[in-house]
């Protein structure tokens, strides 16, 4: 009996130990995984921290999402982020002056930076990310930090240094005319900035840029890409995006800047004529306009001897022509322009030009342009791109084109020659002016009526009764008409007018301005259209 009570009282002794050292060995367990994971943790980190201190590369410390450039005194004076990804340091190698990495978190790619050092006052840095599909871009983020940067391209409002203000996704880096596009980049533009902390950083002319910025993160964006884009990639070659550039840092913002002049920009081949740096060039745009003719320029002439100014350069600008794109002076506004300027260069002037890309469908070398495919195309590549400038609507020539560059240079040539011309004012032909709309709008609605007219008979161009014929007003429209039954264009005819009215039918319409008009019919009396506009809107129910 006492056995049995000693056995029943010993087993449950034996039984209380287990259950409770089950929770106390799963929490050993799991803070020896926890701490295996940390060690592991560590050493990873630790192996980052000296791969990442072997990836330095002199005055640059190169992270995944980025790199800083630090000048002699230790200060960082640039720094630029990957906003399209971020590099996969253990596909990193470095081989003498060049770093390499092959991966970042969107796939293989082909990324190096390359030191170099051409003075001992000034390091500069290759640098190139290249992406081995065709969809993505590639974008870089530069902070402007506390410096002072300058540098980029003409702006409506110009500052300096550079003071930009709000938001913009990178557009493309092209010329533009400013007074027309307030937003755009002007008629120069470098693919070039310079830091007041004698950083400096040029973008390479190969790269499809695009260029954004952010004014509150003090960012600015440079992009490459080929996707939406007017940029194309060389024949033969895929469109992969590759952003490259150099940044270089010195001892001071002059000679970082006379540095990357010397050694990324041509000089200038000549000296310009000595009186156009000592002497006013005379326009006779700043007097007449366009009212121009032979007796008035002379007369020009004649008030600037009378009132003892000097006699430079008189330009004599627009409308000196018969029609735009003739390359010779108006027969008759301009009987004996020979006489003209043998008159003006006996009193001491140089003549300058006013020349355009533009020709005009009623110019004598239209034709010629046309039977030489000598202009810019609309998408079918059969017909000249018609575009709409200030002085009208002509067709621009394409100077991609051999053939329409010499044709170009012939004239001018000839005009140099014919009247002893010593000068020639280039204007207007920014990109702006190529046909944008008339791609991205008009012509693929064209082509799609196009395709209906043969079943149905419908006119592509259609008056406006042709939506709403029981509305008695829409029967005298004049100046207004439709494109297919969805886009009506309400053109400004009469000469220097920012306003017209506008009869929209019944139904919702949207303006090109964004604004909804669903109480209709209504007529808009004086409707404000910019000159570089043309009013139009789209039927939306």
């Amino acid at each position: 009996i006492k056995e049995i009570r000693m056995t029943e009282s010993f087993t449950p002794v034996k039984q209380k130990p287990a259950k409770e050292l089950r929770p106390m060995l799963g929490a050993i367990l799991l803070g020896l995984i926890l701490f295996i994971a940390a060690v592991v943790a560590w050493c990873y980190y630790t192996a980052s921290l000296r791969k990442a201190e072997r990836l330095k590369t002199e005055l640059m410390d190169l992270r995944p999402e980025g790199f800083v450039i630090r000048n002699q005194n230790g200060e960082v004076v640039f720094r630029l982020a990957f906003r399209s990804g971020s590099l996969d340091l253990e596909s990193c190698s470095k081989e003498g002056e060049i770093l390499s990495c092959t991966r970042s978190d969107r796939g293989p790619l082909n990324f190096f930076i390359q030191t170099v050092k051409p003075k001992d006052t000034v390091m500069c840095y290759r640098v190139r990310w290249e992406e081995f599909a065709a969809g993505p871009a590639v974008e870089h983020t530069m902070f402007w930090e506390d410096a002072h940067w300058y540098g980029g391209s003409e702006m409506s409002t110009q500052h300096w240094p550079i003071r930009l203000a709000g938001y913009q996704e990178p557009v493309p880096y092209v010329t533009s005319d400013v007074y027309s596009f307030r937003d755009s980049f002007g008629g120069i533009l470098e693919r070039y900035w310079l830091s007041s902390k004698a950083a400096a950083i040029k973008i390479n002319d190969s790269v499809p840029f695009h260029l954004g910025f952010n004014a509150t993160e003090r960012a600015l964006f440079f992009q490459a890409r080929y996707k939406d884009s007017p940029y194309k990639p060389p024949p033969g070659q895929q469109p992969f995006p590759e952003l490259s550039y150099r940044v270089c840092v010195g001892s001071d913002v002059t000679s970082i800047h006379k540095y990357m002049v010397r050694r990324y920009f041509n000089k200038p081949s000549k000296i310009p004529s000595e009186n156009s740096f000592r002497y006013p060039i005379w326009s006779t745009w700043a007097l007449y306009k366009k009212d121009i003719e032979q007796d008035k320029v002379l007369d020009f002439a004649e008030k600037i001897k009378k009132y003892h100014f000097n006699c430079s350069h008189i330009e004599i600008d627009d409308m000196y022509m018969k029609a735009y794109g003739d390359f010779d002076f108006d027969p008759i506004k301009f009987p004996n322009a020979t006489e003209m300027f043998t008159k003006l260069r006996n009193d001491g002037f140089k003549v300058t030009l006013w020349i355009h890309p533009f020709i005009h469908k009623d110019s004598s070398n239209f034709g010629v342009g046309i039977e030489r495919q000598l202009f810019i195309k609309e998408p079918s590549g059969r017909l000249p791109a018609m575009v709409e400038w200030w002085n009208g609507i002509g067709a621009i020539l394409d100077f991609t084109n051999p053939a329409a560059r010499d044709w170009f240079q012939s004239h001018l040539r000839q005009l140099r020659h014919k009247y002893g011309i010593s000068s020639f004012k280039f204007d207007a032909g920014e990109t702006s002016y190529l046909p944008k709309l008339h791609e991205s709008l008009v012509a693929p609605l064209l082509l799609e009526l196009a395709g209906e007219v043969t079943d149905t008979g419908d006119p592509i161009i259609r008056p406006i009764w042709w939506i709403s014929p029981r509305d008695e007003a829409t029967h005298k429209i004049d100046s207004q008409f439709l494109i297919g039954d969805t886009l009506m264009v309400a053109p400004v005819l009469e000469m220097g007018k920012q306003e017209r009215d506008v009869y929209l039918p019944m139904g919702k319409w949207r303006s090109y301005k964004g604004e909804l008009f669903e109480k209709t019919p209504v007529l808009l009396t004086d409707y404000p259209v910019d000159l570089d506009e043309i009013a139009y809107f789209l039927w939306v129910s």
